[in-house]
């Protein structure tokens, strides 16, 4: 069961509060930002407002000072006197901005990925139709395990995160049919070469090991895929990719937003 530290909605058109709606399902777009420690920290946090202004115009929803309304709501529910390790969901729709808390729960090193033949629905986008992956995640201990996706024999991505794929020295990433998350960016600039391949389900074997980056997983190597009998044979390219995230972490400014 998903522990909130708080839920509110409010109105688009003047920041009324209103009765709390998860927005799911609806046509609309949603981030999910890490924060954390006292004073707090929110990682990678402008990347995840612009990610969000610039797809919320794409699905057709405009307001004018929609950055400063959104930072005006999370400032009024954060509070200063916190010990942050939290996951902060902000989801818009036409009528409604709606925030949510929740805990944010570490990853184990025995993790598992189930595979689901499912594919977002414009994957490009952190859009709100969520509720079939919300189904199966509502089943599973999100601490060890997570869904891949897959469509057309391929693997596309997790139900909350992007993710890489080492052989050889080499770091793959799926083609297309994947939303490019903020962890995945970040990476992208500290990486020498992502190589992007049709990421196949008869090919897992060949991969030594298998890396899960998002927002809420953080850095995560995925120990097996049951189905499949895949296990991981190493944890070299999980160790060098944490360094790198904890270097993130430390580094990261404190909101004064």
């Amino acid at each position: 069961m998903v522990t909130f530290l708080l839920k509110k909605s409010y109105q688009l058109k003047d920041l009324q509060e209103i009765n709390y709606k998860d927005l799911w399902d609806d046509h609309g777009i949603f981030t999910t930002m890490w924060i954390f420690g006292k004073p707090l920290k929110i990682l990678f946090f402008e990347n995840h407002i612009k990610n969000l202004i610039k797809s919320l115009q794409i699905y057709g929803i405009k307001k004018n000072f929609l950055k400063k309304d959104i930072l005006k709501i999370i400032n009024k529910n954060l509070s200063k006197k916190n010990n942050y390790n939290h996951l902060l969901r902000i989801a818009v729709n036409k009528k409604i901005i709606s925030i949510s808390l929740r805990k944010r729960i570490s990853p184990k090193l025995d993790f598992d990925l189930k595979l689901v033949n499912l594919k977002r629905n414009r994957p490009k986008y952190k859009n709100l139709k969520y509720k079939k992956i919300l189904f199966h995640l509502s089943k599973m201990n999100n601490s060890k395990s997570d869904i891949g996706l897959v469509s057309n024999k391929k693997i596309l991505e997790t139900g909350t995160s992007n993710l890489l794929f080492i052989k050889d020295k080499n770091i793959f990433i799926q083609k297309e049919g994947y939303y490019e998350g903020n962890t995945y960016k970040f990476f992208k600039t500290k990486i020498n070469k992502v190589i992007k391949k049709d990421i196949l389900i008869k090919e897992l074997k060949n991969y030594e090991e298998i890396i899960l980056i998002g927002s809420g997983k953080g850095v995560t190597s995925v120990k097996t895929i049951k189905q499949i009998g895949w296990k991981r044979k190493s944890l070299k390219n999980y160790r060098f990719l944490s360094k790198i995230y904890a270097k993130a972490v430390m580094n990261c400014p404190t909101y004064n937003s």
